[in-house]
């Protein structure tokens, strides 16, 4: 999300392409590997078969395969990055021509309880369409789809739907909430057909899980005795342990114990380690995770245990796998394991020295991201007093930028909740959110203190783990600052200029538009809440009035807070798309801060006479007060520059103080270059400089822009000239150098340390204003109020009802 020099918030970016097609080396036809057998991917639906979904497997094989490091993992269908959702499948094996199933998540309580699955999992695989992969790893898999298909860790997977990634040709049709995608020669015996080909491999029938049971639990071969090893022994001195596979007996205290919430275990840690430790001589971690459901149902914090298990790696994190009869709490006393006060070393080789320890973190941290909290409850937290910054916003594209990147990417820890579950799926949006509540502050930039201990752990990537499923009211770990501020701060002057990004302010809601069809997101009980997509171009905004109200409830609180003379506005609705006067939406949102404010304190621009043809669904607009200053003349809108044939054209006008004289005249331009998500013409692609993709649209789009605001400002008479406006720039990438070059000046950059927007854990500004030489000499002050863009998306009108926390509020 971002704040212009006020407030923006974010929308997800999408990736589409054509499937590439490879055939991968894993084909079978004579049945010499594990295959997936069925999937039934409807599960909890209404009318469905089973309350949950499943995947299973089938060895046609006549010999026992190890699943110990295997995963099921999965993938929207128009996914290029990586797999989402990861199954391990522990320490089981499948037995000859026998099936194996793992459970996935349910989408309500209806249907049959499954048979107790061999795994249970939690992975939300979609109903209509997606991608189902069995993997010799749990790293998850990644790229696209030639690339996936390539991997030499990929065992069997199958496209349904619209996938973009299957094997030859995707299974098109089939899954429904009574039926699954099995084999073609399903009920056979001996073999299961498989020729990479999803569309012929599979066929539709009644879903049939068929689990193994005890009997696949453990590899299925026998176990070599174990050996007795220290802690530091089984994690060794690099990135993973130095005898993965050895049975081992090690002895450790447990330190956190995680029953429920899908980690599944406990960690322990050798007694009588921890405390002051020299990082310079302290090389391999005295703390080891313990994978099972029994374990972790059976010792507290605090009890001695004596374990034996296969040494394992699940997503770089060490662990040691036993099974029930396997570990003990043992009578003996043992010596006190005390909490590693340290500070979050950024080297990889030193984090993994304290890999499931128990750590007192030391010195300042900051949140720095927290974009998934009301997701995974998970929140990044940077070393320092400040979070992190995006690269080309302090640094130049290139070489510069990418260190700095690197430097951030070491920097940053991320605290999480001791859970593995995602709260956006349909079976856990009635389980309240930890760390946020309806009012307290998870914000970027916000100082965070540990007041308690956490465990160092590794969970595709490095987190910091309360000692137990940390629940909405419980006991956290931190204690988050405060910085959220009540207005912005005065600026001086006799003029405020403020810009503000509304993201997707429309007040023709879906329900209402009539030219098309909207997909929507829902909340938790299937109410739809924000448009997906509207063909024909139709409405992006709210769902319904009930929505719209609530979206326009919080703009309206919060213009009418910042309380500008003159506001340029970004993302309205341009109702000439949809059948309207053009200025429809916009006169709408005036009528409502007018109400608001009591009093008809609000006008607004009205569209130019001339318009470009073709233009965006959204716009760019001029609100004003106009106690305070007089539009003079008319606004003019670029037309005819095909810089702006990917974007939306700038819109000028002149001012004067409605109580001063012409000589008090001037010139606002209002902008919104094309987005960093996506390219356009063939120069647009990505160049790896750190200024993202269509940076050469931006750059055209500046030039055109100084040339037009030359011109219109020349016509006006004024060389008091502001360029404001949502620019889709950091503040030394190629564009913005554009219009420096020209004279103006980044006003909020010179003037104030506040930045407008977050994205990926980094802080930077996307919107600006800049002020001609002669505009910046007479500004007596700026503030960027971030009251927005830092905050959880839990809190935006778009995730309404999406918890059973109600985190809505009009401000």
């Amino acid at each position: 999300m971002k704040n212009s020099v006020i407030v923006r918030a974010v929308a997800a970016l999408a990736v589409a392409g054509a499937a590439l097609v490879a055939v991968p080396a894993q084909a079978n036809p004579a049945g010499t590997g594990v295959v997936i057998h069925e999937i039934y991917v409807n599960g909890g639906s209404a009318g469905a078969t089973y309350r949950n979904k499943f995947v299973e497997l089938r060895n046609p094989t006549d010999t026992k395969v190890d699943l110990n490091g295997w995963s099921i993992q999965y993938r929207s269908a128009s996914g290029v990055a990586a797999f989402s959702g990861v199954t391990a499948l522990g320490d089981h094996h499948i037995e000859p021509g026998g099936t194996f199933v793992i459970s996935g998540n349910s989408n309500a309580a209806n249907g049959a309880m499954l048979p107790t699955p061999d795994v249970a999992g939690s992975i939300g695989f979609s109903g209509s369409s997606g991608t189902i992969a069995l993997s010799t790893s749990t790293t998850p898999l990644t790229g696209t789809p030639d690339v996936v298909l390539a991997d030499s860790n990929l065992v069997d997977l199958i496209g349904y739907g619209g996938s973009l990634t299957f094997e030859t040709a995707v299974k098109s049709s089939g899954t429904s909430v009574t039926s699954s995608l099995n084999r073609t020669n399903a009920a056979d015996t001996d073999t299961d057909t498989d020729t990479d080909n999803n569309s012929t491999d599979f066929t539709a029938g009644s879903p049939l899980p068929q689990p193994c049971g005890a009997a696949c639990e453990g590899s299925g071969v026998p176990e070599e005795p174990p050996v007795v090893k220290t802690i530091a022994q089984i994690q060794g001195t690099g990135a993973a342990s130095p005898i993965i596979g050895t049975n081992v007996t090690t002895r450790g205290v447990v330190t956190a114990v995680y029953p429920t919430g899908g980690f599944d275990g406990a960690y322990i840690q050798t007694e009588g380690t921890g405390g002051a430790l020299d990082l310079g001589t302290h090389t391999a971690s005295d703390g080891v995770f313990v994978f099972s459901s029994e374990l972790a149902a059976g010792v507290d914090k605090g009890d001695f245990v004596e374990v034996t298990g296969k040494v394992t790696e699940f997503g770089g994190l060490t662990e040691v796998t036993t099974s029930t009869g396997a570990f003990s709490v043992l009578d003996e006393t043992p010596d006190v394991v005390r909490a590693a006060a340290v500070t979050i070393p950024s080297s990889a080789t030193t984090r993994e020295s304290l890999e499931g320890m128990l750590l007192a973190p030391q010195g300042d941290y900051t949140v720095t991201n927290n974009y998934t909290t009301n997701r995974f409850a998970e929140v990044g937290l940077a070393d320092g007093d400040t979070p992190l910054d995006t690269p080309t916003n302090v640094v130049a594209p290139g070489v510069q930028a990418t260190a700095l990147q690197t430097q951030n990417n070491a920097r940053l820890i991320t605290l999480d909740d001791g859970a593995s579950i995602d709260f956006t799926g349909a079976s856990n949006q009635g389980i309240a959110l930890p760390w946020l509540t309806p009012d307290n502050e998870v914000r970027v930039g916000a100082p965070v203190d540990f007041d308690d201990p956490v465990v160092l752990d590794f969970r595709f990537g490095w987190k910091l783990q309360p000692t137990g499923r940390l629940l909405a009211g419980g006991d956290e770990p931190v204690t988050f600052g405060d910085t959220r501020s009540a207005a912005p701060k005065p600026v001086g002057g006799d003029v405020r200029i403020g810009t503000f990004n509304v993201l997707n302010y429309f007040s023709t809601t879906g329900a209402e538009y009539t030219g098309g069809i909207c997909s929507y997101y829902k909340d938790r009980q299937g109410n739809p809440i924000t448009a997906n997509s509207c063909t024909n171009n139709g409405p992006r905004g709210a769902a319904d009035e009930a929505s719209f109200q609530r979206q326009q409830a919080k703009i309206v609180t919060a213009i009418n807070t910042l309380d500008a003379n003159v506001v340029s506005l970004e993302e309205v609705e341009n109702s000439i798309n949809l059948g309207l006067d053009r200025d429809t939406a916009l006169s709408d949102l005036t009528d409502a801060l007018n109400g608001a404010a009591g009093e008809e304190r609000w006008a607004f621009v009205p569209s130019p006479a001339d318009v470009p043809a073709g233009e965006d669904v959204i716009r760019t607009a001029f609100i004003y007060q106009p106690d305070v200053v007089t539009p003079v003349g008319a606004s003019r809108i670029l037309i005819g520059a095909s810089a702006f044939d990917n974007a939306r054209e700038p819109l000028a006008q002149t001012f004067r103080l409605t109580a001063g004289s012409a000589a008090s005249a001037f010139a606002v331009v209002v902008n919104h270059f094309k987005s960093k998500g996506s390219s356009g013409l063939p120069q647009d692609n990505d160049q790896g400089d750190g200024q993202g993709a269509s940076n050469y649209s931006r750059t055209l789009q500046a030039a055109a822009l100084v040339t037009f605001a030359q011109d219109f400002a020349g016509d006006a008479g004024t060389s008091r000239v502001f360029l404001a406006g949502d620019f889709n720039s950091y503040n030394e990438e190629d564009p913005l150098k554009i219009i420096e070059d020209a004279g103006y000046v980044n006003v909020p950059r010179q003037l104030t340390h506040k930045e407008t927007y977050q994205f990926g854990g980094q802080i930077g500004s996307l919107d600006h204003v800049f002020a001609s030489a002669d505009a910046f000499s007479r500004v007596t002050g700026a503030d960027t109020w971030n009251n927005n863009a830092y905050e959880s998306l839990a809190r935006e009108y778009s995730r309404f009802n999406a918890n059973v926390t109600d985190f809505y509020r009009a401000d």
